[in-house]
């Protein structure tokens, strides 16, 4: 099954022939890219890297070393989401602002370069959730090859493995505007005190985390696994947080949750 797979997706990037990829340095736009460049080779390939507000400099660095060890032809571009009109305003359909924005900067790229096709690092567990650039995907017609591949994150994960991709076991990461409930203006200054607060955590070993902010409080989302690490050092971190700028410092008893914030909308 997972083989048959592998070989849908390698058929999908055959027939888009040559392709522009939007790169974070994620999981699955790595394993994107590595099989694009194994199928189509690295001159039938491009992988863009957007440099934002909300994209952390440690992600950066990375995606450029991914880049570079998978031989790929890699360009960073300099974009700023807080300067689209309706993006700092924070609405659910904030993703669609940022993923519209994105397609404005590749789409001159991709015809400058003699590239047939954009894509991006959609899967399948995606289409059940709250993803609002899927809209603007459609509207651009940039393709979503693992999710057309009906590939999930967990397959991903072990076909990266077996390819020996290192991010086949990186935790999962989201723009920092995600960690931002609904209806607060983002700001750069609440950007850099998720990231801030983010990078103290990890500094105890913790490898999935996500500082939500509601107002001045930070609602930390861990693995089940790791909250007796985060009640070790409570003290160490709320002194840490609350230098960073936030006045109160809890821990969600529900654990790390991808699209925890969307809850929300279902109410």
């Amino acid at each position: 099954m997972l083989e048959q797979k592998l070989e849908n997706l390698q058929e999908i990037l055959r027939q888009l022939d040559t392709i522009v990829i939007a790169f974070s340095g994620g999981v699955d736009s790595t394993f994107l890219l590595k099989v694009s460049l194994e199928t189509l080779g690295k001159d039938n390939v491009l992988a863009v890297t957007a440099d934002s507000e909300t994209y952390p400099f440690e992600e950066l660095e990375e995606a450029k070393q991914l880049a570079k060890q998978l031989g790929a032809r890699h360009e960073i571009i300099e974009t700023s989401e807080l300067n689209i009109p309706g993006y700092s305003e924070n609405t659910p359909n904030r993703c669609y602002f940022c993923k519209k924005s994105l397609f404005d900067h590749l789409i001159p790229i991709m015809h400058s370069q003699g590239y047939k096709n954009m894509a991006f690092g959609l899967i399948a567990d995606d289409m059940g959730e709250h993803r609002p650039g899927v809209k603007a995907a459609k509207e651009y017609n940039v393709r979503g090859p693992l999710h057309e591949a009906e590939l999930y994150k967990n397959e991903i994960r072990e076909l990266s493995q077996q390819m020996g991709l290192p991010t086949w076991d990186k935790p999962s990461f989201a723009c920092l505007s995600s960690r931002i409930a609904y209806g607060e203006k983002i700001t750069i200054d609440k950007l850099r005190k998720v990231h801030e607060s983010e990078k103290a955590i990890k500094n105890l070993g913790i490898r999935q985390v996500r500082v939500r902010t509601h107002g001045d409080t930070a609602r930390i989302e861990v693995e089940p696994s790791e909250m007796s690490t985060l009640l070790k050092y409570h003290e160490t971190l709320t002194e840490q947080l609350t230098e960073i700028g936030y006045t109160y410092v809890t821990m969600d008893l529900k654990g790390y949750k991808s699209g925890s914030m969307n809850k929300v909308l279902s109410k």
